[in-house]
């Protein structure tokens, strides 16, 4: 006999229930669940070009082609120049803007005046806002020029010679670095001062009175309360890291006509695109795009796991 005194088991909400009583919070993701249909899932069937010789005039007979664009690719001696290239450009990227914006969230929260906080904050954001045209200008005209710029007359400071940037090829990679962090940090920093601010009060007011130093708050509080925020961010970045910055790159070496500082800079995106100006091939382009995607997608995943093996919360998914 069933134990009718035995609380009854709650019934599985279904999606459709869900919904039901979610109604308000659907609707308003719905506009971003359309927009991210439309440009991510309904040019998925696009991914055939990869595998043929595409005729603008009569797409719809192309030749089938296999995996000769794949191997244009590799066998083209540029695939592992521009992956190795594109690779570091975005673990510096990860690296140096969570290290900095982390940085300056921790400063911006440690201020005791608001007016002085929205200040530093409107001058940390503006960056963000910036073209990169702007920006490459800015670089390559006032502060990296082969005359007397910024650097050089900081090199000539400090007693050295003036350098020809422009034939030198090595600084360009820290050069793309550090313009790409100056324009994103301050923007992830909003992201890291907002999940602070949703740290319980309490726990610094507890660890003041038991004698704790704002460094040691920091240290045994802050940061740990944003390692999932860290690590979800980090995770995101490591679905790009085969997609370079473009605009940035492309503006600051291409853009002005400096295609021998290539051997530090080239992209997989710039080879992408220069291919596609020359050639008209896009079959190629579409190739490498599929696996820029294909890296990505087992990136992100083999980084949840790792994720999920050490903490399942932090994961993404």
């Amino acid at each position: 006999m069933p134990d009718k005194t035995a609380a009854p088991r709650p019934r599985k909400q279904g999606f459709l229930l869900e919904m039901r009583r979610n109604w308000g919070y659907y609707i308003m993701v719905l506009p971003a669940a359309l927009v991210l249909f439309a440009f991510a899932y309904v040019p998925l069937p696009g991914l055939i070009v990869a595998f043929q010789q595409f005729n603008v005039v009569d797409a719809f007979r192309s030749p089938w082609v296999g995996l000769r664009n794949f191997e244009f690719f590799f066998l083209s001696g540029a695939a592992w120049r521009t992956t190795r290239n594109t690779m570091w450009l975005n673990f510096q990227f990860l690296i140096w803007i969570n290290v900095i914006s982390l940085s300056l969230a921790i400063m911006l929260n440690e201020l005791r005046s608001n007016l002085s906080k929205k200040f530093y904050q409107n001058v940390m954001f503006l960056p963000f806002f910036f073209s990169v045209v702007i920006v490459a200008q800015l670089v390559v005209r006032v502060v990296f020029p082969d005359g007397m710029g910024i650097a050089n007359q900081l090199v000539t400071f400090f007693g050295g010679d003036q350098v020809a940037w422009s034939r030198e090829p090595g600084p360009w990679r820290w050069i793309i670095v550090f313009s790409g962090v100056w324009m994103a940090a301050g923007h992830q920093s909003i992201i890291y001062l907002a999940a602070i601010s949703g740290i319980d009060n309490e726990l610094f007011e507890a660890s003041a009175i038991d004698g704790a130093s704002r460094l040691k708050q920091i240290w045994h509080i802050t940061l740990p309360m944003l390692l999932p925020t860290i690590i979800i961010l980090t995770l995101l970045a490591i679905g790009g890291m085969l997609r370079g910055n473009f605009g940035l790159v492309w503006n600051l070496v291409y853009g002005i006509d400096r295609p021998q500082l290539g051997v530090y800079t080239d992209i997989i995106d710039t080879f992408v695109f220069r291919n596609i100006m020359t050639t008209i091939n896009f079959s190629v382009a579409a190739a490498v795009g599929l696996y820029q995607s294909f890296v990505g997608f087992v990136l992100v995943f083999g980084s949840n796991w790792l994720v999920k093996r050490y903490e399942k919360d932090y994961a993404l998914f």
